[in-house]
């Protein structure tokens, strides 16, 4: 029996990423695919105790307060633990597995703490470690949602207005989450991601339905 497919949306905070993963799921769920969902990092399990302390600001009030190969492994360790307890007999077994975030959320978030020459090392490492030494699953498709800083900051202004929540250690800092970007562009680059544009090529905002069709598209072709 040939393995599964795994399917990753990503994104930094701010670009749509949880709005369009679930109607990415609503519509595979209409059109009667089967498939099953993940969402990293799990907050309500165990194996997410260190990514918690660390978004809180346990372990220092800046990201760069722990270097991106020390954070990378909290994360790591969390997707790992997933694919033992939950859906990794279900890929071996042929299953279509949707992820809304992966192994790729290290690549920008942890990457963008590093300068520039040295992110082909450390996505390296970073794959060596969760797909050679972890024996985790490679994406077959990560759709990369490809959003601009201004855009957003203000949707993460008015999810924290409307939800009355804190920002974690990333959210509040805005020079980081500019290095996060630029940082995906090089990762998108190295890795192959597919782009899906969230302005058009006149500068304009696109729509939820816009970008959906898009990434509904791609994933098409693939399951």
């Amino acid at each position: 029996m040939s393995k599964g497919k795994l399917i990753v949306l990503e994104g930094i905070d701010g670009s749509g990423k949880s709005t369009n993963y679930k109607l990415l799921c609503d519509r595979l769920t209409e059109n009667g695919v089967d498939y099953h969902s993940i969402v990293f990092p799990r907050y309500d399990q165990e194996s997410s105790a260190l990514i918690r302390m660390y978004l809180n600001g346990e372990f220092g009030s800046k990201p760069d307060d722990v270097n991106a190969y020390t954070a990378s492994t909290f994360f790591s360790v969390d997707r790992f633990a997933s694919y033992k307890s939950d859906w990794g007999t279900m890929y071996e077994q042929g299953a279509l597995i949707m992820a809304d975030r992966y192994t790729t959320s290290n690549a920008v978030h942890q990457g963008a703490k590093m300068d520039k020459d040295e992110l082909s090392e450390y996505f390296d490492w970073l794959y060596d470690l969760e797909f050679d030494k972890m024996k985790l699953p490679k994406p077959d498709l990560v759709l990369y949602l490809d959003v601009d800083i201004d855009i957003s900051l203000s949707r993460m202004r008015k999810r924290e207005a409307q939800t009355n929540t804190n920002a974690d250690i990333h959210e509040k800092d805005i020079n980081y989450l500019k290095r996060c970007l630029e940082t995906a562009q090089i990762a998108c680059d190295h890795f192959g991601w597919t782009r899906i544009p969230c302005r058009d090529t006149e500068g304009r905002e696109r729509t939820v339905q816009e970008i959906h069709e898009d990434i509904y598209r791609y994933v098409r072709e693939i399951i």
